[in-house]
């Protein structure tokens, strides 16, 4: 078993989902939250606010490795400072605990967790629920999608030799069983 802490990063909020991954492909729910800093506070107060509360996450779960939403351009710079920011404060505190941090895009983990690299946070956070068997979705999206980044590192490895033989991915046939669908699921853009 492997204990794996996902984060969505972000200045004002920052996702954090830590699962269990057993053998295979089976993972559970271990602790899911959502930090939050004000957008008037002063950066270095919002960074190390968000710094301290990771460290005692990392300190109480300790996790055997940490997977990051990686940074992408997008339009508004002062986001993607912000973003850039704090993802290099988890990847110095995963540093000084030797952590291996995996760095996954937002379409990867889409990917990985519905079958489909564009769908939306709906799609994303039922996914989420079915794979990890919630009663409810994470809430906020940070949550769900910091939950996604953990699981969609769990289900690194390769498909099952079942699933490629249908040519679906074990989220697919997830979906697919979830839904009681015979086929492929189909997913809105």
């Amino acid at each position: 078993m492997a204990t794996i802490l996902g984060i969505d990063p972000g200045l004002t909020r920052l996702g954090v989902g830590v699962i269990s991954h057993h053998s295979g492909r089976t993972v559970s729910l271990v602790h899911v939250e959502v930090l939050r800093t004000s957008p008037t506070d002063r950066p270095e107060a919002r960074l190390g606010a968000l710094s301290e509360a990771l460290e005692n996450i990392l300190d109480f779960h300790q996790p055997d490795m940490v997977a990051l939403e990686r940074v992408f351009a997008q339009q508004n710079l002062r986001t993607v400072m912000g973003t850039a920011q704090i993802s290099g404060v988890v990847l110095a505190l995963a540093h000084r605990r030797s952590l291996p941090v995996s760095m996954r895009t937002p379409s990867e983990v889409k990917a990985a967790v519905t079958g489909y690299g564009r769908a939306d946070k709906k799609q994303v956070g039922t996914m989420v629920q079915k794979i990890l068997g919630l009663d409810d979705i994470p809430q906020p999206a940070d949550a769900a999608d910091a939950l996604a980044l953990a699981i969609s590192e769990a289900w690194r490895g390769g498909v099952s030799p079942v699933a490629a033989a249908k040519g679906e991915t074990p989220a697919q046939k997830a979906w697919r069983e979830a839904e009681g669908r015979a086929g492929q699921p189909k997913l809105k853009k």
